[in-house]
């Protein structure tokens, strides 16, 4: 069975701009990946899992704070290129990206010097309209986009 994610694709109306939150992925292989790398805060989770309980709590580890008690709206999952299903949520909120603590992970590196290293899982967090966030955002994951725009319009 493929792996599956499940997370919290924040959104606000900025100046009568729609604008999301996305974040980028911490850790060695990331830190010079820009366009396409980028993706809404998310994490695995096991069969049988509550999926907007996952969300919530992903969104809590990789950001260092809960999404607003609000209305959730469900996503259509997508599917990332490797397999992996990702099933959203939408919330309106705001966030403070400048006071943002994601948990970390340890990996070796730089690779096979035995030496163990920890990462932040999310180095950062940012708000990008909606054709920025098209350019930023992993490919799978635009569809995300695409539905937040036809459910609260642009």
């Amino acid at each position: 069975m493929a792996k599956q994610s499940a997370g919290i694709l924040m959104y606000r109306v900025d100046k009568e701009s729609l604008e999301v939150l996305i974040v980028h992925p911490g850790g060695p292989f990331n830190s010079s990946k820009d366009e396409g790398a980028w993706s809404i805060p998310k994490g695995e989770f096991e069969v049988g899992e509550e999926t907007l309980t996952t969300a919530i709590r992903e969104f809590e580890e990789e950001l260092g704070s809960k999404p607003p008690a609000s209305e959730f709206i469900r996503l259509k999952p997508v599917t990332q290129k490797a397999g992996k299903v990702v099933h959203a949520f939408a919330v309106e909120g705001d966030l403070d990206t400048e006071n943002v603590k994601s948990n970390t992970f340890e990996m070796e590196w730089p690779p096979r010097s035995g030496k163990m290293q920890e990462f932040p899982e999310v180095d950062r967090a940012e708000w990008f309209d909606i054709p920025t966030a098209r350019r930023k955002l992993n490919p799978s994951q635009i569809a995300l986009l695409d539905e937040l725009v036809e459910k609260v319009g642009s």
